[in-house]
């Protein structure tokens, strides 16, 4: 146990599992801002750790080489990893720094700022056809109609990935995620895995022989310097870039439109000027964005930060939704300003690990959210706020289903 782990400080509890929490974790985490902002608990597993709530020490410990995602570098006891998840282990987000370098050079090119904008038209194409599907209908299911179908559909056509298969994705996703550090989900989590590792494996078998303008094709044929990919790190990149690559555009679109809902003179003065989409975007990632708790960080090392003793070893957690709460870095941060300036938001982290894909998780949310508050003006709950239903979970933050009128 951590020296600095005291009995004064065990009545601050995070339950992550927890339906009110899950429901408004955010009085919680100004709670543990204002007495132990960097605070040690015990989590669902069973396991002991830290997690970082104050912007200033999320930003420093996010770009602390001390601090990293690989599991293995960092345990040298380390138990054997089960063949299934060892498959897709080595992905972007807990490979060594030099190995994280080498994956993200060789996919960042189709996630540049640049490539990403010629997607422009083909997301607003996407973003019609979906609201024409339920225009005349008078309602809508936000995440099932429109905000789990847009990305999904993109990132299956960047891959080059059946668009038949996006329920299997949806299924599959939706468990993993909300299986990241819950007992309760542990079988069921390990059985999809299985499922979408022996996917990926007659996918790349089927590609291989017939090579395309995809980026499955091209990590496939891919010689960067003279480097190529393992089978294991293939598999593991292309895991995440499905996962990734709609999680956060789903959760972003409906966690978006509900504080829109939630804040209805934001919502008008967006209708009105539609120019501050660009704005609105950062502020909703801030105020309330799809990721609530980074993947977890290791202790390289026994290391003294901010008066805690860490111990080599020892498990971190940076909460996003915290640290973009933080009110001595944004003033009054309860309140969604969608005219908000100096947004320095970690929605997407910060450091070498910054989302690759968050370019285009802008994009999709900056067209989407725009489409919606064009097509639909008097966009309105279906439903009271009180009764929507949050996923559980410790990674992403976003609401099972959001029935609208329109």
């Amino acid at each position: 146990m951590s020296k600095n782990f005291k009995k004064e400080n065990t009545h601050l509890e995070i339950d992550f599992l927890n339906e009110n929490f899950i429901r408004n974790p955010f009085p919680t985490y100004n709670k543990i801002r204002k007495k132990d902002p960097i605070f040690r608990f015990l989590m669902p597993t069973g396991q002991y750790a830290w997690i970082i709530t104050k912007h200033k020490d999320a930003t420093e410990i996010l770009s602390d080489s001390r601090f990293i995602t690989n599991f293995e570098q960092s345990h040298a006891d380390k138990q054997p990893i089960p063949p299934h998840k060892e498959i897709i282990s080595r992905n972007l987000l807990n490979v060594n720094p030099s190995d994280h370098r080498r994956l993200r050079r060789l996919v960042q090119k189709a996630f540049t700022p640049r490539m990403v904008e010629n997607l422009r038209g083909r997301i607003d194409e996407i973003s019609n056809e979906l609201l024409d599907k339920v225009q005349n209908k008078g309602e809508m299911k936000l995440i099932e109609d429109f905000a789990f179908p847009l990305p999904i559909i993109v990132i299956c056509e960047m891959l080059g990935v059946p668009i038949k298969d996006q329920d299997k994705f949806h299924k599959w996703s939706s468990i993993l995620m909300e299986g990241v550090n819950n007992p309760d989900f542990s079988k069921k989590s390990d059985k999809v895995l299985i499922e979408f590792v022996d996917y990926l494996k007659e996918l790349i078998a089927q590609k291989r022989n017939n090579l395309q303008k995809d980026l499955i094709s091209d990590l496939i044929s891919v010689e960067d310097e003279g480097d190529v990919l393992t089978q294991h790190e293939l598999y593991a990149l292309i895991f995440v870039l499905i996962i990734a690559g709609h999680e956060t555009t789903v959760n972003l679109i409906g966690n978006g439109i509900l504080a829109l809902l939630e804040y209805p003179e934001q919502k008008e003065k967006l209708q009105h000027q539609p120019e501050l989409i660009h704005s609105a975007i950062e502020e909703i990632l801030r105020y309330d964005g799809p990721v609530e708790v980074s993947n977890v960080r290791w202790a390289t090392e026994d290391i003294e930060f901010k008066g805690k003793h860490i111990e080599k070893g020892e498990m971190i957690l940076i909460s996003f939704s915290s640290a973009n709460r933080d009110s001595q870095q944004f003033p009054n941060p309860d309140q969604l300003d969608i005219t908000r300036e100096a947004n320095n938001h970690i929605a997407f982290g910060k450091g070498v690990h910054y989302c690759v894909g968050a370019p285009l998780a802008r994009l999709e949310g900056e067209i989407a959210i725009g489409t919606l508050m064009r097509r639909m003006p008097n966009l309105r709950l279906n439903t009271d706020f009180n009764s929507l239903e949050w996923r559980s979970g410790m990674i992403i933050r976003g609401l099972k289903e959001i029935s609208l009128l329109f």
